[in-house]
């Protein structure tokens, strides 16, 4: 991936996910790009999550991220597991600055204007609205976007496949992402490709 941007085209929504079992890498991600879903943003979380990029990133068509990213050493760890976006809940100097300095695509997460304002300052202009239902909604995003034309956002946390469409329809709206093509519990591929392809065609 060249920009944020190529990630942010790949499909309407980023799945987020929560990885137990260095098993389930392969035959999810497999389910996933074939449900026409290939950006994988797998959060570090979980004792297994750098072995489960690892294991991702050899599936044909995925385009595999880290999430929950807090720190550059985290950063040099998810890159040397072959993440190729890198995603975070926050925005910190170091961690922006190193992600900048890696040439690797970078969503960091923001819920207020201060949060934009200081990514703006650091030359970000795409963003991961984060957590997105308890920050206020999309009448939160829609108040912050007013002032900062140039930016585009990937909300995140406590959106569905009900509510994904009314926020991929804004204009600042790139993609969403979303937990909920791949339900907890055991893994099952072929639900989650059918819930990947229902999330594929969504309107943005």
């Amino acid at each position: 991936m060249r920009n944020v941007d190529d990630v942010m085209g790949l499909a309407p929504v980023i799945p987020v996910l929560i990885v137990d079992n260095v098993a389930d890498a392969a035959p999810l991600a497999q389910a996933l790009v074939a449900g026409g879903l290939p950006a994988l943003e797998v959060t570090m979380r979980t004792p297994a999550a750098l072995d489960v990029m690892r294991e991702m990133a050899r599936v044909p068509g995925a385009v595999v991220g880290a999430g929950t990213v807090l720190n550059p050493a985290q950063l040099d760890q998810a890159l040397d597991a072959g993440a190729q976006f890198i995603v975070s809940p926050g925005l910190t100097e170091p961690l922006g600055k190193a992600v900048i300095a890696s040439g690797t695509p970078f969503l960091p997460g923001v819920a207020t204007a201060g949060d934009i304002m200081r990514g703006l300052d650091l030359g970000l202009d795409r963003f991961k609205f984060f957590p997105a239902s308890t920050s206020g909604g999309l009448p939160a995003l829609k108040a912050l976007a007013a002032p900062f034309g140039m930016v585009r956002f990937c909300p995140t946390g406590g959106i569905s496949a009900e509510t994904a469409p009314e926020w991929l329809a804004q204009p600042f709206v790139g993609c969403v992402g979303g937990s909920w093509v791949v339900p907890r519990g055991p893994l099952d591929p072929a639900k989650v490709e059918a819930l990947a392809r229902e999330a594929a065609a969504l309107f943005r």
